[in-house]
Order: structure tokens, then C-alpha cells, then sequence
């Protein structure tokens, strides 16, 4: 069984990380006896800069084909903020039914976090985010735009399907995961303020709960949590939350885990024939552009993700090994030009390490 993976290297350093992605990919799938097949996409900033097209016709089709997408980053200082993260990012989520937004928070051996007296058994859950409702939806508009009276609204859209889709994985994913310090599913809104919406979640959660009584549960005010998670991250096992608050939340963990250097995430569609896409966190860093500085773990930690999740968990896992080696022996620091290492050494390093 191969694996069929639509490559977006994108803007800035994305190519460049997304270069030593696929070299640990190709050293793993030799030692793994992995087949796959990549399909390289010139989707980003370039190309709209010279077309004005950001997905071209019958794009999306063509990423239903693939098992998986691996996305560099995007993101380019002559094209306005937004519009490809917006026409390239989001699009891809939604139009794929990306539903599960995955966010592994762990500190590795040898990363620095800004936590005191923290460790990497301290650091090490996941944040399950709600990846195509909330205010992401686009619902709103404006009234009397550009005049004193103008009237601005986005609203906050939540489905009982959206909700339950979202709990229920990360109630099979908190039993998976199988934390030998216990099971726990934290969720995570604002039930206090946010009576309608979050009240769906609530009641959604609490009806799911039943069917999982091998999982404690546990719930957060999002105010809390981002208290907590700098407080005592050692409390959590595995959150599932909301799109906004999710997006807020894991860039509270990105910090914690040591930066967006070591960050990496997946946008899943689990569902049979379902393709999911796989990126680092960072962004496209235009400044370190060509310089073979930018720190490529992120992009490697995104590749072990697509292997853990698209039927190879044991290569994926080996990769995250190697890559927790490096972290401790090979590299000084995770941030850019500071690693002590290029970053083709740092790739090379983690081949070896397999």
C-alpha cells in the first residue's frame, strides 16, 4: 500500500523545509518499505503574483486524489495579508471537510521552553480544534461601509453535527493516545458568556461522554485554560475545543513546546477517502529566504504526523524518535540561525538518526 501526497512547498523558506521533510520521508520509506508517490504544486504567492489565481480550476479535484497534501508555508510581503491564507488555506480546509484541526504540544529533549522548571514530561498533550464552523464560516457582512454609521458583523456559526464529529474523534483519539498518567478530555469554551453556541457544545460533549466512561472528563473557561497551560501543563492530556479558541490556544502551546521552529500540525478529514494536509506551524519567514537557516523541524515533525495518520503510525513514530535525538544532541537552538546547524544539516541529522 503506497501513499499518494500532493506537495505545496509555497512561499519564503516553505520550500526549504519542505525539502528536508521529503528527504526523511524518502530515508524512512526505505527503511519501512513505504511506497509513495509525490505531486509537486507551484500553489502560493508566486504564482498569483504572476497569474492572479491562487487554486487553479479543477484544483480541488485533483487534491481529492491524494491520500494526503504536505503544505510548506505561504504567506509573501507583495501580496496583501490574508488573501492567500484566506483563498489557500481556509479554501482547502473547507472545501476537503477538514474538520479536525490536530495539535500536538510536546517539548522535546534539549528545547528550551520559556516555562520555568518545566520538562519534557511536563509538556506533552494535544489540542483537538473544531477546524470548519465558528467564525471561520464567513458568516457576516457590512452596513453603511466606510461612513460614521458603519455596521460591522461575523457570526459565529456552530452545527450539532459539527460539534458531535469533532468530540467524538478526540474522545476515540484521547483512548488511542491512552496517557499512562490517565485518560483525560478536557473541553474547552465559554459557557459562561457565550450561552447559545457553547451551550451546543456543552450539552454535545456531555452526551458523548457517556459512551467513553474509560475517559475522565473535564471542563475549561478558555480564560482558564490559557492560564493553566502556563501554569500547569502537566494537567492535560487531550483538549478539544473550537475553532477560534483553538486557534488561540495552540499558539499558547507553540510558545510552551519551544516556538514555532518545533510546531507542526494537521488538518484531518478522517473519514474513508477523506485527504487530510500536513503543515509546520511557522510561517513563510521572507527574511531567511535561500539562506539555509531556517530550523526545518517543524516541517519533519508535519511529515511524521502524515505517516502516523495516513497508515503508517510505526514509521512515523521512528521519525519522531530521531527527531527528539537531534533535538538533545545535535542542534544548540530551535530558532533560526541560531541552530548551530544548517538546515540541510539538521535534515541530515535526522535521516541519520532513523
Amino acid at each position: 500500500m503506497g501513499i499518494k501526497i500532493a506537495v505545496i512547498g509555497g512561499d519564503g523558506t516553505g520550500p526549504e523545509v519542505t525539502r528536508e521533510a521529503l528527504k526523511v520521508l524518502a530515508a524512512v520509506a526505505k527503511l519501512e518499505s513505504i511506497e509513495y508517490q509525490l505531486t509537486d504544486l507551484d500553489w502560493g504567492s508566486a504564482r498569483y503574483l504572476r497569474t492572479g489565481e491562487i487554486i487553479p480550476d479543477g484544483g480541488i479535484e485533483l487534491l481529492r486524489q491524494h491520500d494526503a497534501i504536505f503544505l510548506g508555508a505561504v504567506g509573501h510581503p507583495d501580496v496583501k495579508p490574508g488573501l492567500i491564507e484566506k483563498g489557500l488555506l481556509l479554501t482547502l480546509r473547507f472545501s476537503l471537510d477538514q474538520y479536525i484541526n490536530l495539535r500536538p504540544v510536546k517539548l522535546y529533549p534539549g528545547v528550551e521552553t520559556p516555562l520555568a522548571g518545566k520538562t519534557p514530561a511536563d509538556i506533552d498533550f494535544v489540542v483537538v480544534r473544531e477546524n470548519t464552523e465558528d467564525l471561520y464560516a464567513g458568516a457576516g457582512g457590512f452596513l453603511k461601509k466606510g461612513t460614521p454609521d458603519e455596521v460591522a458583523t461575523q457570526t459565529a456559526i456552530y452545527t450539532r453535527k459539527g460539534c458531535e464529529r469533532c468530540i467524538r474523534w478526540a474522545f476515540e483519539f484521547t483512548r488511542r493516545r491512552n496517557n499512562p498518567k490517565g485518560k483525560r478530555l478536557t473541553l474547552v469554551a465559554k459557557t459562561n458568556v457565550l450561552t447559545f453556541g457553547h451551550d451546543l457544545w456543552q450539552r454535545t460533549f456531555d452526551e458523548v461522554a457517556r459512551e467513553y466512561p474509560d475517559i475522565q472528563t473535564d471542563y475549561n473557561n478558555v480564560d482558564a485554560c490559557c492560564m493553566w497551560m502556563v501554569k500547569n501543563p502537566e494537567y492535560y492530556d487531550v483538549i478539544v475545543t473550537t475553532n477560534m479558541f483553538g486557534d488561540i490556544i495552540t499558539d499558547i502551546g507553540a510558545v510552551i513546546q519551544g516556538g514555532l521552529g518545533v510546531a507542526a500540525g494537521g488538518n484531518i478529514n478522517p473519514d474513508p477517502g477523506g485527504t487530510s494536509m500536513y503543515e509546520p506551524m511557522g510561517g513563510s519567514a521572507p527574511k531567511y529566504t535561500g539562506l539555509n537557516v531556517i530550523n526545518p523541524m517543524a516541517a519533519i515533525g508535519a511529515m511524521a504526523m502524515l505517516l502516523q495518520h495516513t497508515g503508517f503510525p510505526a514509521a512515523g513514530d521512528r521519525v519522531l524518535r530521531a527527531v527528539q535525538f537531534v533535538t538533545a544532541n545535535k542542534m544548540k537552538s530551535q530558532s533560526a540561525g541560531n541552530m548551530g546547524c544548517s538546515t540541510q544539516e539538521v535534515g541530515d541529522f535526522v535521516c541519520a538518526a532513523l
